[in-house]
């Protein structure tokens, strides 16, 4: 029987994306719709591709070549995927394939023109578009050229454009394969796009419409500028018409030109608003087919309306599910926590079952559902102040949803809700010992855990860690715990507050806060500078940690000179903080007990940029900065009008600011101490059921809910088909960025700093630790390439506890995200850095190496 490489587009349907591509798949649906109308047209498969590919074996070594390349070698993709283009281009069509794209050609109508497209098995999917990557041909006349047409678009897999996009999201060359599309040309007097949602904001109620005179081409290649029509609840809410002086028309011989338009026209709107409705009317219908937002490629053909592509918009952040049709605001999690990166599903998992608040998932990443809040207005006040002391951008952000004013209805008052008002103390006594008991209470449930878990394995250990859990969250939700916390920030808030007021000075916590006692996150980087004073004196260590790439190098250590008392150093520093990572929400990070060598970067600049002492001598310093403002701010209130009142008032809140703040850090710890517990045991459970064949690797499991981990060891079953699309899924994840604020209809809502009182051109942000400082910007989008100087100030997305111990070898702090509690505020107030965080953007506006000056007082930066 002769293998069928070519298939009517009626004849497909999205069971068939191996064959057909992603291109091919949707258009073979769009044809089923009915009153849809879709011009007519053909597939020729992946087989057929595979065939011509095994005709020249030299391409195999190739590939081989291009896929051991880095992503950025640019010069060596190019020259190597022009040598495999060139090879497939001159590869003849075998006959009995000739003779079936000819046989199709002649059935759709030979005397058509049509449009020949690239249709890869990786092309239009809900999880990655590569839009672009491949290439299109239009208005293609007879037999011959579409036979070599289809060969041009064989050889379009690999562009470098392609190539580069592939190696950029770690797809394999060699998974992908190209179909083809051949479709019969339509030749619109207008053409262009409909997105089904609005792609700059993600909002699904809003369908965006850009079109323009001819082939759609000129839109694409960015020839014109379009109009663009806004709808909304079947409404035209804005337009913009542009001056079209350019149209791409197809020639009567084949291919196209670009040709003048008249000037009388140029203005015209390419469409009418009753066409613009009627095509999103459209739209909605083809955006129900796919169950999901679409970007539609259109042509209108005198008054009828031709739809020749839909595929997914895969740049929208996705919505968290909801049982209901009601509004909802959602606030980030990962803003808060200072880690905005996408989650694995068990690690989303375990956050949601040990908070102390229900949270959604959506994109990887979690939220909280705030509407309840922002609906009463007797709780909107209090929940709008508290987090625009945290971070003003989301504060401005939840207003400009609330300024619309028909998004949250308003309901009546049923009294007193949400966070505390500003300026409200917590009742507590200002003792040290309260602090203490709750950091002996905490270690004595963490040794407990430790000592209980260890014989828990299969179900009964998933039945253990249940309870577990409501422990964790217990120790957490222990009145007494967020009393302290909260003691400690309202005492800052107050100096802050109050000292700005009587005697004109900003921020002046941030130096009271100095060295402060207690904070398990500060101390944590000063003891890795003790780590460095016992490895210094040892030059074979220095070396030896140079090249060491094993993860179990602190057994190494001994062969050296030194190397013991290196060793030691290390495993007891790791004993205390081994449970911590980047990232340290997310339980499948690999913590630092797990990856020791992530620290070798840290230990070293410690080496190279400290003297001996130095963890000692910056606590005291610090100390006696903040003992010496101390007297100096209570002897200029003793000297204002009521000037005794103010400074025993003042005395009160600096003495319970310095017993206090340190503990904020504390709880943290307690999470990611008991995190690493669980994933210990978690992980001995995957090694068992690697050893008993039921997963392939351990590391699976982390594409799992704890529910379903737990039904996997109960079963001794898992679908490893569910796995691979929660991996696929993830790596699409990777590359949104979360929004801070999120509605249920899917808009992506940024707010902005209302600021005038900044130079021109300053980087804009929340001023976090006082102090202005100059110095050169390492750009450090990952620690473990970190490499610092003394006086370098440290630019990057986000920091977690993690980035602590790079905090002391550098001048000053700018962070993308990040408010005025979160840990690297603290941290840096800790250390007396200079710090602004929330400055958008700052790791793509600021280079690696740029002068800069930091005002860490008023929140901007400038590029010097």
């Amino acid at each position: 029987m002769t293998e069928q490489y070519v298939l009517d587009l009626h004849e497909v349907d999205d069971s068939q994306v191996g064959a057909v591509g992603g291109k091919g798949a949707n258009l073979g649906r769009l044809a089923c719709i009915g009153g849809l109308s879709v011009p007519a047209g053909f597939c020729v498969t992946t087989n057929a591709f595979r065939r011509v590919m095994a005709q020249a074996p030299s391409i195999d070594d190739r590939i081989d070549r291009l896929s051991r390349l880095e992503a950025d070698d640019r010069e060596a993709i190019r020259v190597l995927s022009a040598e495999i283009r060139r090879t497939i281009e001159e590869i003849p069509v075998p006959g009995d394939l000739a003779a079936q794209i000819t046989g199709a050609f002649v059935r759709s109508g030979e005397h058509a023109a049509y449009a020949v497209r690239s249709s890869a098995t990786a092309e239009d999917l809900p999880t990655a578009s590569f839009a672009g990557q491949q290439d299109t041909y239009l208005n293609v006349v007879g037999p011959t050229a579409i036979l070599r047409h289809v060969s041009r678009c064989w050889a379009s897999l690999f562009t470098e454009r392609a190539v580069t996009y592939r190696a950029h999201n770690g797809i394999d060359h060699r998974a992908v394969h190209m179909a083809v599309v051949v479709q019969q040309m339509v030749f619109p007097r207008a053409s262009g796009i409909l997105f089904t949602a609005d792609p700059m904001t993600g909002d699904r109620r809003v369908a965006t419409v850009d079109a323009g005179f001819g082939l759609g081409e000129a839109l694409v290649s960015g020839l014109v500028n379009p109009d663009v029509f806004k709808v909304r609840d079947d409404e035209v809410v804005a337009e913009s018409i542009a001056t079209k002086r350019l149209a791409v028309e197809a020639l009567p011989g084949g291919g196209t030109e670009e040709v003048a338009i008249d000037p009388r026209r140029q203005g015209q709107p390419a469409l009418t608003n009753a066409q613009v409705l009627r095509l999103v009317r459209l739209g909605r219908r083809i955006e129900a087919h796919f169950g999901r937002p679409q970007d539609i490629e259109w042509c209108l053909v005198g008054d009828d309306f031709r739809i020749v592509q839909s595929r997914p918009i895969t740049t929208l952040y996705p919505v968290p599910e909801r049982d209901d049709e009601e509004n909802h605001v959602y606030v980030s999690v990962g803003h808060q926590q200072m880690m905005t990166d996408a989650m694995k599903p068990l690690g989303l998992s375990m956050w949601r079952l040990t908070a102390m608040v229900p949270m959604h998932v959506a994109g990887g990443r979690l939220f909280v559902d705030i509407t309840p809040h922002l609906a009463s207005p007797a709780s909107r006040a209090g929940m709008l102040e508290m987090v625009g002391r945290s971070d003003p951008l989301t504060k401005d952000a939840l207003e400009t949803v609330l300024d619309r004013g028909d998004f949250i209805p308003s309901l009546p008052d049923t009294g007193p809700g949400g966070p505390p008002a500003r300026g409200v103390r917590a009742p507590i006594e200002t003792d040290p010992a309260i602090v203490t008991g709750l950091i002996e209470r905490s270690q004595a449930s963490i040794a407990a855990l430790r000592h209980d878990i260890r014989t828990k394995t299969g179900p009964a250990l998933f039945d253990f860690l249940l309870e577990a859990f409501e422990e964790h969250k217990r120790v957490l939700g222990d009145p007494l715990n967020l009393q302290v916390i909260m003691a400690g920030m309202e005492a800052t808030w107050w100096l802050n507050d109050k000292l700005y007021e009587w005697l004109g000075e900003k921020n002046a916590a941030d130096t009271l806060t100095l060295s402060a006692p207690g904070n398990i996150t500060s101390e944590m980087g000063l003891e890795l500078l003790d780590v460095a004073d016992v490895i210094r004196p040892f030059p074979q260590v220095i070396d030896f940690l140079r090249v060491a790439e094993d993860e179990g190098f602190p057994d190494g250590l001994a062969k050296v000179t030194g190397g013991a008392e290196a060793r030691d150093a290390i495993e007891g520093y790791l004993d205390r903080y081994g449970m911590r990572c980047v990232g340290e929400i997310d339980i499948t990070r690999p913590r630092w007990r797990e990856r020791p060598t992530s620290l070798i970067p840290v230990i070293l600049d410690n080496v190279r940029n400290f003297e001996p002492g130095a963890a000692g001598r910056r606590f005291e310093q610090g100390r006696q900065k903040a003992q010496k403002k101390e007297q100096d701010v209570l002897a200029r209130l003793r000297a204002l009008p009521d000037g005794e009142r103010k400074a025993d008032e003042a005395k009160g809140m600096i003495d319970r600011v310095r017993t206090f703040i340190g503990y904020r850090e504390y709880p943290k710890y307690d999470i990611v101490s008991r995190y690493f517990i669980y994933k210990q045991a978690l992980s001995e459970e995957a090694e068992r059921l690697v050893r008993a064949g039921v997963l392939a690797g351990k590391e699976d499991v982390f594409y799992l809910t704890f529910q379903e981990f737990h039904e996997v060891a109960r079963s001794n079953r898992v679908d490893d088909r569910l796995i691979r699309q929660r991996e696929e899924a993830f790596r699409s994840y990777r590359a949104l960025t979360p929004p801070r604020v999120l509605t249920s209809d899917g808009e992506c809502v940024t707010g902005a700093y209302r600021r005038d009182d900044v130079p021109a051109g300053a980087l804009v942000g929340l001023p976090v630790s006082t102090g202005t400082v100059e110095g050169r910007a390492r750009v450090v989008l990952d620690i473990a390439e970190a490499e610092l100087e003394a006086g370098d100030i440290l630019v990057t997305a986000h920091t977690d506890p993690s980035w602590s111990p790079l905090f002391v070898a550098i001048a000053g702090l700018v962070t993308e995200v990040g408010g005025l509690m979160t840990h690297g505020a603290v941290i840096a107030r800790e250390y007396g850095l200079p710090a602004v965080v929330g400055v958008e953007h700052a790791t793509r506006l600021i280079r690696d190496g740029q002068r800069i000056r930091l005002h860490g007082t008023d929140g901007y930066i400038e590029i010097l």
